[in-house]
């Protein structure tokens, strides 16, 4: 029997209540889904050919095909009893009275009053912060690509149509759940330091100051994203590379129009470029790559709705498919870069491009109320999200309520708890010992819990196991970049189960600024979360992968996947990701509503770039948490401010296995949409 959405569109008036058209059958057949909560099954009318056409009420699926209960079994055209139709017209028709908030907002008649409706389907699915890349990655899907080639073409699409987050000069992590082994793979493709940079060198670059600035050649380390495509797709790959580049490259040479979000930060970024000129060894390839002459004759960012092109990174991506991502470290592009660097006294050399490359690594994972969730480990701060979670398991959340006091306080206290061991430990696993097991322990957790008091708030923590380092304060703009950062997240599911989770960065907004000749893309500014106190584990070196904010996640639950997911920002990362997931596992809420829900973020920890945490820091929260608890927060010592922006940017795909359907969420302070197949 085949199951479909009830077709509402199609719906039409009829003597007894709604006549339902019936729509096409998806792949799936099923007998579930046939009655509604009280075991009713409402003929509505028989379909051409004998095949009845069943409505189930409420949240039931639609069903069609040859009916196997009696009740609904084919019968010749009669007139129905209209008591099944009546109240299904009562209920359609009947919205609850509401009281004006005069918010300038509809109304639902179902589902959470602050989330719209997630997106399901059988077959595959998207979920990006750019409507459309998310067609894309499902075009992709349907002319066979796997969720990876899905996913390649669509992180293509965004370093073009969301440069302000992404593109070809930053570095790319990843999570793959495969079905064929029922396993997930974790990807690590960072970049690394110049190796003719030395830390004296950096140091008397940077003459007095003491952190490595945004803009220009010092926070340049080398792009991984490329190399990344290319592990992915060796890996997991179904079609040619360039099948996925195709979309990518076609939009870049015949334009897209800017949506919204993506137009609001590409005008702050190029506000910044032209205040901070005078860092920028040369800004007349920005300028070229990511203007556009106004009416005026003025060069300008462009604006929401109107056509952008750049060809150049067109040719960019058409090299890379005609010759495989090594050509972005062995042949023209990597030269290019090379003798970009060297030109505008620069630091990254062909041997630095030569010898990249991107590793797969073994995700780690704690248990979290049965949900096995699964995280990148360092040079990444990934495990931050686990260790809370560590320390959360510990309280009966659910009971607290959601976004209430006592429920913000644990997660604001443990937050504090787990950024003070990211601030120590987190860093290159090649040039750190970086105790990952030990930190996200049950037993850990359970040690850091005590140090929470439910009437007192913790005011600068010591991390786990102290360690002395020697820190200089950060000026204000640094930390503000390490707290908010630029991304993008993206997932992307197939109908063979392989899901997705991805994310990639050029680190502070669009990146340092330099675009090499011709290439269309801009190069990171990742190094700038290196440290220059000397013994941090993070401090800099030549060759070193920085500490990176951005993580992907996923999670599976009794044996089978469950949510691959994402938030990306900065240090809300970790934050977002509990967030989330406390609200599906511990909440119940549906993926979207997961994402729309109110979001906190706390500010002022330690960091790895080598600040201490001075005071409670702030816990700032969205306009959704209730003036009560604002009050309450603040009466019990936390400093509370309450405001838009900085909350992140989520995505998420979640498995059911029992129906085989695929649930979508994207963010809605983005521009972000969900399509599935």
């Amino acid at each position: 029997m085949a199951i479909r959405e009830p077709p509402h569109a199609h719906a039409r008036p009829g003597r007894f209540g709604v006549l339902i058209q019936p729509g096409l059958p998806l792949r799936r057949t099923s007998t579930r889904g046939r009655r509604n909560r009280n075991g009713m099954c409402l003929v509505l009318r028989d379909a051409p050919g004998g095949v009845g056409s069943v409505f189930a009420l409420r949240s039931s699926p639609y069903v069609t095909g040859p009916p196997t209960c009696r009740t609904c079994a084919p019968r010749p055209m009669r007139r129905l009893s209209p008591f099944p139709l009546l109240l299904c017209a009562l209920l359609l028709a009947a919205p609850p009275a509401l009281a004006q908030n005069g918010d300038g907002g509809g109304d639902r008649l179902t589902g959470p009053d602050f989330a719209r409706s997630p997106v399901t389907a059988p077959h595959g699915m998207a979920a990006t912060s750019q409507p459309l890349a998310s067609q894309i990655a499902v075009d992709i899907l349907k002319q066979g690509g796997s969720a990876v080639d899905a996913a390649i073409a669509a992180n293509a699409a965004l370093g073009l149509m969301e440069p302000t987050g992404n593109g070809l000069g930053g570095d790319l992590f990843a999570i793959v759940y495969d079905p064929e082994t029922d396993s997930t793979y974790g990807l690590n493709a960072s970049g690394r330091s110049p190796q003719g940079l030395s830390y004296d060198e950096m140091q008397q670059a940077l003459g007095d100051r003491d952190q490595i600035p945004l803009l220009g050649h010092l926070p340049v380390s080398v792009p991984g994203t490329a190399s990344g495509w290319g592990k992915l797709h060796e890996r997991f790959g179904a079609l040619p590379l360039r099948e996925d580049l195709a979309p990518a490259i076609e939009y870049a040479r015949d334009g897209f129009p800017l949506s919204q979000v993506i137009a609001y930060y590409w005008q702050g970024n190029v506000e910044s470029f032209r205040e901070n000129s005078d860092m920028l060894p040369d800004s007349e390839n920005w300028k070229e790559t990511y203007l556009i002459e106004g009416d005026d004759g003025q060069m300008r960012a462009p604006e929401e709705g109107e056509v952008f092109r750049n060809p150049d990174l067109a040719s960019t991506l058409e090299t890379i498919a005609e010759n495989g991502t090594e050509a972005f470290y062995q042949g023209e592009i990597a030269q290019t870069i090379a003798d970009y660097a060297e030109r505008t006294g620069g630091y990254l050399r062909m041997e630095d491009l030569r010898q990249h490359e991107a590793n797969w690594v073994d995700p780690v994972s704690v248990d979290y109320r049965g949900v096995e969730v699964f995280e990148l480990p360092p040079n990444g701060q990934g495990i931050a999200a686990l260790q809370m979670l560590q320390i959360l398991k510990g309280y009966d959340v659910a009971s607290m309520g959601h976004n209430s006091t006592d429920y913000l306080h644990v997660q604001a206290e443990a937050k504090k708890l787990a950024f003070e061991d990211r601030a120590r430990f987190y860093a290159d696993p090649a040039f750190a010992d970086v105790p990952v097991q030990q930190l996200i322990s049950e037993e850990y957790g359970a040690q850091r819990r005590q140090q929470i008091e439910m009437d007192e708030v913790l005011s600068a923590p010591d991390a786990g196991t102290p360690r002395s380092v020697t820190t200089s304060g950060l000026d204000p703009a640094m930390r503000e970049r390490l707290n908010n950062g630029d991304t993008i997240y993206l997932t992307v599911a197939d109908s063979s189960g392989m899901m997705v989770s991805l994310i990639q960065s050029n680190y502070a907004g669009m990146g340092s600024g330099l675009v090499p000749d011709g290439l269309g893309f801009m190069l990171q500014d990742r190094g700038a979360l290196f440290t220059m106190e000397q013994g941090h584990p993070n401090v800099y070196e030549p060759g070193k992968r920085p500490f990176h904010t951005i993580i992907p996640a996923f999670a599976t639950k009794d044996g089978e996947p469950f949510l691959s997911f994402g938030v990306m920002g900065g240090g809300m990362q970790p934050q977002g990701h509990v967030q989330v997931l406390s609200n599906i596992v511990d909440f119940g809420l549906n993926v979207q509503a997961a994402g729309d829900a109110a979001r906190y973020r706390h500010y002022g920890s330690s960091s790895p770039t080598g600040e201490d945490m001075d005071g409670r820091g702030t816990l700032r929260v969205e306009s959704g948490v209730s003036e009560d608890v604002v009050n309450a927060l603040r009466g019990r010592g936390h400093s509370v401010s309450v405001g838009a922006g900085g909350y992140g940017g989520y995505q998420a795909i979640r498995w059911d296995p029992e129906e085989e359907v695929y649930w979508g969420g994207t963010e809605m302070r983005k521009d972000g949409y969900v399509v599935g197949y």
